[in-house]
Formats: structure tokens, sequence, C-alpha cells
């Protein structure tokens, strides 16, 4: 690989972002550990609910015949299980298995952690779309981790409400501010939709769908685009509909979110795969009443979406048994009866193209019982997800953006300043934890 090899282990449980000056810390070869015949034992952190139920199906079946036996050890998620991963590692303690939500991998990558374990699991390609495969490799011949569960960006809409305001779904952005205009001068009391400055992840997957990449690699040095044309365009677009008081300003997830939404205050939401499952709880009332449709698009030649979310099984390098721990990871991730069991069990929407339309799938949501097609459509739009670039400090570009733009959405300012701040500090950040930055 192009990279050269320099790391440096994370020596505070709270900076995540002490890592390798370089992504490609490339970890070890998955065909240089089998070193050991006979029965093995790996251990597996993940905090995905009902996973040791998932995880029995192995060791009685597949694992039992290869003699290899997985143990769930539950953890936290986000970022307390990255710093516990990297903890853990720096003493060469990290289990054989980790699950990492894609945005992480780069930090676990950098610090050396996972493993390149394509020569096991690089036959799986297949089974994903390129743009969600492309998270697990960074953009390398490496990869990192198999993809286990995704979050394509849907428009989801109150049927009812479109059909009495006169409303069109929009296939475009532009479409979709000329829809919130319209139904405030039709209904001055009620939004199509809020602009959430609590949530890093949904303007993140907005900048991807846009063509944004905010971190890539040249050589030994990172470049960070979090200001380059598409994330402004996108900044933008939604700072101006804040500006205009076409849509409301006010985080989601709230009391209030739950009542707007419940009661048709606010009559569209812009989300992922995982809606119903919210809508089930913050808008009981309105079950049946609503319709998903793909995200609108930057020009109607377009077809893609952005990512909300989503995680991964990854071998850390120092597992003994990182073979037998990538065989494990990919069936976890491509066996029919595996991800069966994950969305049974774990309310997972899979990763794998061919469980998205199978088994738990093969009907709608019970919210969505009015669009039969709803799983359907859900896997071509998730077919259409865009590339994405993260970086070692995701965490920190999130923090600014939920205070930047937190009070530009809150004074209706400028957005373009906000994301300028998340370009410099997330810069600033990285040069300080001794990353090269390329200016």
């Amino acid at each position: 690989m192009p990279y050269a090899k320099r790391r440096r282990l994370v020596t505070s449980a709270v900076a995540l972002t002490l890592g390798a000056t370089t992504l490609a810390a490339c970890g070890s070869d998955s065909g240089d550990s089998e070193t050991e015949s006979g029965p093995v034992s790996l251990t597996y952190w993940t905090w995905t609910p009902g996973m040791d139920k998932v995880v029995d199906l192995w060791n009685k079946g597949p694992g039992k015949k290869d003699q290899i036996t997985v143990t769930v050890k539950k953890q936290a998620s986000g970022d307390t299980l990255v710093t516990k991963i990297l903890t853990s590692h720096k003493a060469g303690k990290a289990p054989d298995l980790v699950q990492a939500e894609y945005q992480a991998l780069p930090t676990l990558v950098s610090n050396d952690a996972l493993a390149d374990i394509s020569k096991t699991v690089g036959e799986a390609k297949d089974r994903f779309a390129d743009g969600v495969w492309q998270q697990t490799t960074l953009g390398t011949d490496a990869v990192y981790a198999v993809p286990q569960d995704i979050g394509p960006m849907m428009f989801y809409y109150r049927e009812d409400l479109f059909k009495e305001y006169g409303l069109t779904v929009p296939t475009t952005w532009d479409e979709f501010a000329e829809t919130a205009r319209k139904l405030k001068k039709a209904a001055p009391d009620k939004d199509l939709t809020t602009f959430s400055a609590n949530d890093s992840g949904l303007f993140a997957g907005l900048a991807q769908q846009a063509g944004a990449k905010w971190w890539t690699t040249s050589g030994d040095q990172w470049k960070v685009a979090i200001d380059d044309a598409a994330t402004q365009k996108v900044a933008k677009f939604w700072g101006g509909l804040v500006e205009e008081g076409a849509i409301d300003n006010q985080p989601m997830y709230t009391p209030a979110w739950n009542k707007a939404i419940n009661t048709g205050k606010q009559i569209a939401w812009v989300s992922a795969v995982w809606a119903p499952g919210t809508l089930t709880t913050a808008a009981p009332d309105t079950k049946g009443k609503w319709a998903m449709a793909p995200l609108p698009q930057w020009s109607a030649s377009e077809n893609r979406t952005g990512s909300w979310g989503g995680s991964s099984t990854a071998v850390t390098t120092d597992s003994k048994h990182q073979e037998a721990a990538a065989k494990f990871a990919t069936w976890l991730n491509t066996d029919s009866d595996a991800l069966n069991a994950l969305a049974k069990e774990s309310g997972i929407y899979p990763a794998a193209k061919n469980a998205q339309t199978s088994g738990a799938f093969l009907k709608p949501p019970a919210y969505f019982s009015n669009q039969a097609d709803f799983y359907t459509k859900a896997a071509d739009i998730a077919e259409t997800t865009a590339p994405s670039a993260w970086g070692p400090n995701v965490n920190v570009a999130y923090t600014t953006f939920k205070d930047a733009f937190g009070a530009a959405a809150k004074n209706k300012s400028d957005f373009g300043a906000a994301l300028k701040k998340m370009q410099a500090d997330t810069v600033a950040d990285m040069k300080k934890q001794g990353f090269e930055v390329a200016e």
C-alpha cells in the first residue's frame, strides 16, 4: 500500500483522535495468524441487541463443524466503544472481533487496531452495494470489516396531508424547497420539516449524497474538505430555507418534535430506512398515514442517496485467529439464516443485498402497512448509496457541527460560516494530534 505505516496509540480514554498520522497502518495479514490447530475460541464485542441468539446459530452450526466458538460480550456503542477498543489494543488485549460504525473505521485502522481481512472476505464484495463495501476498504485494496447494517436515506411524508394541500412528492431539492413554501403559504402554522442541528449524521449523509468527500488521503497526508463545494451547496440550501422561515429550525427527537410529527404540524421527514421504528414511538396516532419515497436529487438526472448510520464487523490485529474470525464475520453478514436472525432479534436493516427483500423484509413495517412495496423500494434506494470518505476525527467534526450549526439554526444566521468553523476545527484538531494535513 502507498501509505507509510506510522502510528501513535491513544493515550487518553477521551481523545479518540490520537491515532496514527496516516490512514493505512494496514493491519496484519489475516493469512499469517492461523498458527494453531484444533478448537478456536473467539470473543466478539458488540452493542447489537439479541446478538447472542444470532451467534448461537453459528456455534451450533458452521462454527461447531469448523471448531470455532464465538462468545458475545455486550458493549456500549459509539465513541465509548471506540475508546475501549483502542485502550485494549494498546495493552495488546483487544477482542478478536468488534462491531464498528463505518465512520469509526479510519480511527481504528490508523491506530493499527484492525486487520486487513481481504484474503478471507474478498469474495463477499458482490453481496453489497459498491458504496457500502467501499466504506470498509477506505478506498484502498485492503478490507477492514464486513458490512452489517446500513441506513440508506429516504424521504417520508404524510400522504393524506400532501393530498389535502395539493402537494406533489418532490423529486429534486428545488422541488422540495417549493413544496415547503407552498405548504407554508397554504397553512402558516405547519412546516414541511425541520433542520435539526442535533443530527450531524443526517447532515453528513446529505453532503455525501451531494458528492462530498470530507476526508481523503494522498501519500502520507490527509486532506480535509468538509467545506467543499458539495457541502457548501447543502449548507446554503438548508440555511436559506431556515432563514426565510420556509421550514422549522428546531431539533428532532424532543417532545416538541414528537408532538409536531404526531399532530401533523410537520408533515415530512428526511430520514433513513430505520425511520418506521422512530415514527412508531414518536407519532403513534399517524400509523398508516405516511409513505416513503427516494430522497430528492440535486438534478433530475441523478439517482443516489446518502447514509445515516450503519455498522460493520471487524477483526482486530490482536486476534491470534484472524482467519477464523473473518470466516465468522462473513457468515454473520451474508448467511441467510444469520441475516434473518439479525432482522428478527436485532431489528437491523441488512447491508447484504440478498437479505433486503427476503425473510423479515417480505412484508412492509407494520407502521407502513399501507405501502406494500416499502422494502422493495428501500432495496432499490440502498443500491444507489453514494461513496463516503470518513477520517480519523469524525467525533470532532460532529461536535463542532452541533455547536456551530446549532447556533446558526437558532439565530437563522449564515450556515456557510458554521461550515467554515467545522472545517477549521477539524483541521486544527488533526494537526494537534500529529496528523499531516495538506493545505
